[in-house]
């Protein structure tokens, strides 16, 4: 992780936000997010340097997000495969969407 700014991309603070989207709407507390997350970085080898923090983050989140029954992992698999998809076929320089995902387009 960059020491000069707290995130090194922008999809961390992106997760970082929806954890704390959840807890405002009361959808998890504070304490079940600080478990979720502690009990990812404890299962996994951390790595000295802590860039796999926001790996844990996601995972803690995509926990949370199941058990709470606000999707499916099988769902949130298919979403993350339509923005890589779309992703590999958007032009250069464009912004990646999920409407550039060729098999959302088929269908």
């Amino acid at each position: 992780m960059n020491d000069e700014r707290g995130f090194d991309e922008p999809w961390q603070a992106q997760a970082l936000a929806l954890a704390f989207a959840l807890q405002d709407a009361g959808v998890i507390t504070a304490g079940e997010w600080a478990e979720a997350l502690g009990r990812e970085r404890a299962v996994h080898g951390l790595k000295d340097d802590g860039s796999d923090y926001y790996d844990s983050v996601v995972a803690a989140l995509e926990q949370l997000i199941e058990g709470r029954g606000l999707s499916t992992k099988a769902a949130m698999e298919d979403v993350a495969a339509a923005w890589r998809r779309a992703a590999h076929a958007t032009p250069h320089g464009m912004p990646i969407a999920l409407e550039n995902d060729p098999q959302r387009r088929r269908a």
